[in-house]
């Protein structure tokens, strides 16, 4: 009796590994049917092939997933108003599996991404609360920073939160938005530093007169586009935290929370750039929370902010030495070329031309595609129009100057090449005519310029 019991065991065993070996066999056909079908977009052939391996193999294979996403998307897009909002759940639904079974590629944690495409779906579909979709962005923002890295869903993330602070129901105080828009703005900027780099490894190869291969060509579009993208969400970013961070607004709240953050290196930082940024710097407040940030915390921000106090105070050599330690404290390059250009801005904005001009090139030195910097020189270069020269011609040429060097600016940043060509034109305007050219007889001479700058430009040719 046992014997016979044992073979029956045995039995079933055996057929049922032969039934999971039929399944994967049916679940791999099906899979690769689905696969090749969304590849040249016959979703309609990939449907059924789809839902089979979905159910019956789900952690087969990640393409399920992302290919599967495509599918979903393209059927709401095809749907009509009886069968969208059935396509709009299923889109939700294979998210959550997606997370349950294929959390990780190569290693790295997808949810930060997945959980965010969910919340946007939501958000496009209106098929979600403000407070569903807040709480599935916060999600990923919270537990998986490092994967919500798509600008405009940070953004989205945002507009969220600041649609919830309007409702005024939500907890959702004016700190906490502030908080929240440090660190949406701190995770775009990491972002554009790293796309910057690739951008940057590009420019240096180009600036070495080497020939760019077909994926560096195509590679430089991508990341020109990404910056692109990135400048907007930007602008859109501070344009909703301008609405709510008056001076009014904010040296209430900051003198509200000091004695309680007094020792809070990340609340003064903050505190400190947002005064800075919405031109808070003159109030005693913003002394105050600098001087306690650089007692408590030497670094970079604090001692370019001491800068900014002593600069303003009238103590020049004071500030210059403060500069100079922030940009020693910095170690990221890509850091310290947006401090050198803050500091170029600083000197700027007081007249000093040289100082300002030598800081923006510096900022260049550690940031190739730093197209602002070309811009702050241009500008330098375009206010001296009545300074550098001995003639009126001379005078105006620098002109030139300017123009070639703002365009400089779009070709190495793409988010400000309408900007850069708008400004290199009206330059231009103020240059030297053609007439003028004419009449002095010098198309295709160089002009040297001697004044605060040493430089020089070459005359149009007719």
């Amino acid at each position: 009796m046992r014997t016979l019991t044992n073979f029956l065991i045995l039995t079933f065993i055996l057929s049922a590994g032969i039934v999971r070996a039929q399944d994967n066999g049916t679940c791999a056909q099906n899979l690769s049917i689905f696969y090749e079908s969304v590849k040249i977009k016959n979703y309609d052939v990939a449907y059924e092939p789809w839902v089979a391996v979905r159910q019956e193999c789900p952690s087969l294979n990640i393409n399920i997933y992302t290919s599967g996403e495509k599918l979903l998307k393209a059927r709401i897009k095809a749907a009509d108003a009886t069968t969208k909002n059935a396509e709009i759940q299923d889109l939700v639904k294979l998210y959550d599996q997606w997370i349950q079974y294929f959390p990780l590629r190569k290693g790295k944690s997808l949810k930060g991404n997945i959980l965010s495409k969910k919340a946007k779906l939501l958000l496009d579909t209106k098929t979600g609360t403000t407070e569903e979709i807040f709480a599935i962005f916060d999600e990923a923002f919270t537990t998986d920073i490092k994967s919500f890295s798509d600008f405009q869903r940070l953004y989205l993330y945002f507009e969220s939160m600041h649609e919830l602070y309007k409702k005024g129901n939500s907890g959702i105080t004016a700190e906490k938005l502030f908080d929240k828009y440090e660190e949406v703005s701190e995770k775009l900027e990491l972002e554009g530093t790293i796309t910057s780099k690739k951008l940057d490894n590009i420019l240096n190869k180009e600036t070495a007169g080497k020939a760019l291969s077909k994926k560096d060509l195509r590679n430089k579009k991508i990341y020109d586009r990404k910056l692109t993208q990135l400048s907007k969400v930007i602008k859109n970013l501070d344009a909703i935290i301008s609405i709510e961070s008056s001076c009014e607004n904010l040296i209430p709240l900051y003198q509200r929370n000091f004695e309680e953050n007094k020792n809070n290196s990340v609340w003064l930082n903050r505190a400190a750039s947002r005064m800075k940024n919405k031109e808070c710097s003159d109030d005693p407040l913003f002394v105050t929370i600098v001087e306690a940030l650089h007692t408590i915390d030497p670094s970079a921000n604090s001692a370019y902010y001491l800068g900014i106090l002593n600069d303003k105070r009238g103590n020049s050599s004071e500030a210059l030495r403060y500069y100079e330690e922030s940009i020693t404290l910095q170690t990221d390059p890509y850091k310290k070329a947006k401090i050198l250009l803050k500091i170029a801005k600083e000197f700027e904005a007081r007249g000093r031309k040289s100082k300002a001009r030598s800081y923006a090139n510096k900022a260049l030195k550690f940031q190739p595609s730093l197209g602002s910097a070309y811009l702050l020189i241009s500008r330098l270069y375009a206010s001296s129009a009545n300074s550098c020269g001995t003639t009126q011609f001379e005078k105006r040429a620098i002109y030139w100057l300017a123009a070639e060097t703002a365009r400089k600016a779009g070709r190495v940043d793409a988010s400000l090449k309408k900007t850069a060509e708008q400004n290199a034109l009206s330059h231009e305007g103020r240059a030297p005519s053609k007439t003028d050219i004419f009449t002095e007889g010098n198309a295709g001479t160089v002009i040297e310029f001697s004044c605060w700058f040493k430089g020089s430009v070459k005359v149009p040719n007719l």
